[in-house]
């Protein structure tokens, strides 16, 4: 039954971070080592296929005469023997005689053995130049990969003083205020921030100044961040949305380079609106950190409030922030000409309880007879947040139950 259920007060969970995959140096360095240590054994191994071909000078002088042999290839003082039945040695010879030389002085005619002289000076020194370079293209190509992993790094550094706002691209924004319940007065007033935004001319004639801010009030789950989309919708403008801990970061001078980065491409996207939810995470009263007013919290304060009311005018910028501590913000920040407009939103009422139920019921089968009036009496206390939880936790059940539609006591 529905007064079973309690509101639900958790925080949003935060979306997971995209992990980066990055060159792990020591598995490199590591790897070219043992490439290094193996490679004598590599190379030994080969020596002894190779050594395993050889034939003796005088085996081969006796197979000549023997008529065993079907050609001989000369390269220097190599010999690569090929035997009539196809198998394939090889031999050396002093390098000071020549192979016809060779064959007079054991007897052999060289007319009647087949050889040819290979010219392997060439092929002798690419081999050189290969066994000298090699190494020195190993050593350059770790190198590059040490130095491409360090500008990585740096790249890292730099990349933390850019904006990690989530951008709603214009027209792809689809909550509109009829989407949202429950906060008929706020909604009133957001529907002026709205033509400011669609109709700027209108109010420059008469000499009006667009709000540059608001603020909005309110607990946890009453729909500060759904308005906020909500005029991003009716207005038809590009939304960058981004939670105030998201600017802060370890390294001093990040989060005031992230509001620089967020209002430039903002400014860029003109006109647009920014949404800063959980504000207070960074406009919280100057003057009370630990380190006075010296900490990275109070210098990205203070970029807010130069970008909202410096010498640079954005005037086709609108600023939406959501609190929950609204009694910790910083009074320069709440001052007008910065958030203008400061609406509180409350828990809703039975009608606007009502409305809220009607609005998340419909894409939901429930039963003609779940009686409405009679769950918005029941959940007095609860927040839009705790009422959509609550019919999704409802059609959970009844679909556990195998039921097609949730019923009363779901």
């Amino acid at each position: 039954m529905f007064p079973n259920i309690q509101p639900n007060t958790n925080s949003k969970k935060k979306k997971g971070v995209e992990i980066k995959l990055k060159i792990n140096l020591w598995k490199i360095i590591i790897v070219f080592l043992l490439f290094m240590f193996f490679a004598p054994f590599l190379v030994s191994i080969l020596q002894l296929q190779i050594d395993s071909s050889q034939v003796e000078l005088s085996q081969l002088l006796a197979d000549l005469k023997t008529n065993k042999v079907e050609e001989v290839v000369i390269q220097d003082q190599k010999l690569v023997v090929t035997y009539t039945d196809g198998e394939v040695k090889h031999s050396t010879k002093e390098p000071s005689i020549s192979f016809p030389e060779l064959l007079d002085r054991s007897g052999i005619d060289p007319t009647k053995v087949k050889y040819v002289i290979s010219d392997q000076s060439l092929g002798k020194i690419f081999g050189e130049i290969i066994g000298l370079v090699l190494p020195i293209l190993l050593m350059a190509g770790l190198f590059l990969l040490i130095l491409r992993s360090q500008n990585r790094g740096v790249q890292d550094v730099f990349s933390f003083g850019k904006s990690r706002a989530r951008l709603f691209a214009k027209g792809k924004q689809d909550v509109t205020f009829a989407d949202v319940a429950g906060v008929d007065e706020a909604k009133k007033e957001l529907e002026e921030i709205v033509d400011f935004l669609k109709n700027p001319a209108k109010y420059r004639v008469v000499g009006a100044r667009t709000p540059k801010g608001v603020l909005l009030f309110g607990p946890s789950g009453v729909g500060k961040t759904l308005l906020a989309k909500a005029v991003a919708g009716e207005a038809g403008v590009p939304f960058f949305s981004m939670a105030g801990s998201e600017f802060m970061e370890m390294l001093v001078g990040v989060g005031a380079s992230r509001v620089r980065d967020l209002f430039v491409q903002a400014k860029t996207a003109a006109p647009a609106i920014i949404f800063i939810d959980e504000i207070d995470a960074i406009g919280r009263q100057r003057g009370r950190g630990i380190m006075g007013g010296h900490d990275e919290r109070e210098q990205t304060l203070n970029q807010i409030l130069v970008e909202m009311d410096g010498f640079t005018p954005n005037d086709n910028v609108m600023v939406i922030a959501a609190t929950n501590r609204g009694d910790l913000l910083d009074p320069a920040l709440l001052r007008p000409g910065r958030f203008d407009r400061r609406i509180t939103l409350d828990m809703p009422d039975k009608e606007g309880r009502l409305a809220i139920l009607k609005i998340h019921s419909k894409n939901k089968k429930f039963v003609e007879a779940v009686n409405w009036d009679r769950v918005a009496d029941r959940t007095v206390g609860f927040s839009g947040a705790d009422l959509e939880n609550m019919l999704n936790e409802a059609a959970i059940y009844a679909a556990r139950n195998n039921k097609k539609e949730v019923e009363m006591e779901d």
